[in-house]
């Protein structure tokens, strides 16, 4: 027997309230799926903009947008109230990280062609401080890893073309315009006015990159401050894992704003389609219930998940770094010191990770540097990448255990400063 929506529901319905600026989003688990959702909005107005649900294959997790007079507390109460319905909550908006930025680092200067697993690269990126501090090239040669699996880059897209990282990218997905085998960043921006590559400069508040002074300009405006910003994460994994494959999931736009709901369709796309690590550089401060049943439900399908611990310099719970099955990253400097802007606490970091002056590649075939928690997070995404070369389906404990191993400084940075040696050998031998 179908369920059957109340009518007091077209009394609350008449509860209206100021105009907003947009249409109001909500997150709605519906137990008795689509069609009884479907009922509710035929009475009130609102939209289903994906009936095939947030979730990818499960059904259950919907995106709901109401006109913006509609009083959206209402309308909760209402949703709230009917017995097919779990749960609901507002789709949040979300920032990637963002940092300040110092000076550009020497080694993007250094722009001697050099080849590394294929690809041409400058010197700087593959001989920069940060892959010494954690042991990278001493692991590769000592047990014979470069990275297995597939990391999937919950972020702002890609440069596909993007030639140190082409060979390993998988198709992915744009959730900003809910395009399918494309996660490009380069529509975002008006490529007519991009030039080449030239010098190195400051970009925006947390990247500097070897850019010509128009493009620099361009890429200062405030819609464009993290352009860029999926491909540097992923030029960071591909440094330490550079065999492994990199997913890349478009959920932020150009300006660094993403809503949960695509957060969520990308991490249930990425558990769904055979990640085995997902990197989230991202953060927002309110618990969300639908982002601990993703995150739950992808850790069930054998991935691991790593978040940013967030750049406010401070000892807070920002999500989704401090949920139990997330490993939260801190930033450290070239001296093994806590990054000044990087969150920190026993309750959200469980390791740190260099995260200043990062080199790493930018899109139209060029290299960026970038500081914050967000250039920390990868290093250990593409750890747990690492692991999958000597221990197969190291899921989230394994992984959590293995990175344990780690050079430690205080613990305002969980188990210490990530060392890839100790944490391979610790996998190797079965250790946590």
């Amino acid at each position: 027997m179908k369920a059957k929506v109340p009518w007091i529901l077209l009394v609350f319905l008449g509860l209206w309230s100021r105009p907003a600026a947009a249409d109001n989003r909500f997150i709605v688990r519906a137990s008795s799926g689509l069609a009884f959702l479907q009922q509710i909005c035929l009475l009130s107005g609102c939209n289903i903009p994906r009936p095939g649900g947030i979730d990818g294959t499960l059904g259950k997790v919907f995106l709901v947008t109401t006109p913006d007079l509609l009083d959206p507390n209402a309308f909760l109460q209402i949703l709230r109230s009917q017995p097919g319905i779990e749960h609901v909550e507002r789709d949040a908006q979300l920032r990637v990280m963002q940092s300040t930025a110092a000076a550009p680092p020497s080694g993007l200067w250094d722009t001697v062609p050099v080849t590394y697993y294929g690809a041409t690269v400058i010197h700087g990126y593959v001989s920069q401080p940060a892959i010494g501090i954690i042991h990278l090239p001493d692991t590769q040669t000592t047990f014979k890893v470069s990275g297995a699996g597939t990391v999937a880059v919950i972020d702002t897209g890609v440069d596909p073309s993007h030639p140190v990282l082409q060979s390993v990218l998988l198709a992915g997905h744009d959730f900003t315009r809910n395009i399918d085998g494309s996660a490009s960043e380069l529509p975002d921006v008006n490529q007519s006015s991009i030039g080449s590559g030239a010098s190195p400069a400051m970009v925006n508040q947390s990247s500097a990159a070897i850019l010509d002074p128009q493009s620099v300009f361009n890429f200062s405006q405030p819609q464009y401050q993290a352009f860029g910003h999926g491909t540097m994460v992923s030029g960071i994994i591909h440094l330490v894992a550079p065999t492994a494959l990199i997913m890349p999931l478009k959920a932020f736009n150009a300006d660094g704003t993403g809503y949960l709901s695509d957060i969520l369709s990308a991490i249930y796309f990425a558990a769904q389609n055979g990640a085995n690590v997902i990197n989230m550089s991202f953060s927002f401060s309110t618990y969300s219930v639908e982002l601990a049943k993703a995150l739950k439900y992808a850790t069930r399908h054998r991935a691991v998940c790593v978040a940013s611990a967030g750049n406010n310099g401070k000892d807070e719970i920002i999500y989704p770094a401090a949920l139990a099955n997330v490993m939260g990253i801190a930033s450290t400097s070239d001296k093994d010191a806590l990054s000044s802007f990087s969150n920190f606490g026993e309750d959200l970091v469980w390791v740190a990770a260099p995260g200043e002056g990062i080199i790493t590649t930018y899109p139209f075939g060029t290299f960026a540097a970038g500081w914050g928690t967000s250039f920390s997070a990868p290093f250990v995404s593409a750890a747990a990448a690492l692991l999958q070369g000597v221990r197969a389906k190291c899921n989230q404990s394994c992984a959590e255990g293995s990175l344990a191993h780690a050079f430690w400084i205080s613990p305002d940075l969980g188990n210490g400063r990530i060392d890839l040696y100790q944490a391979v050998d610790a996998a190797s031998q079965g250790a946590n």
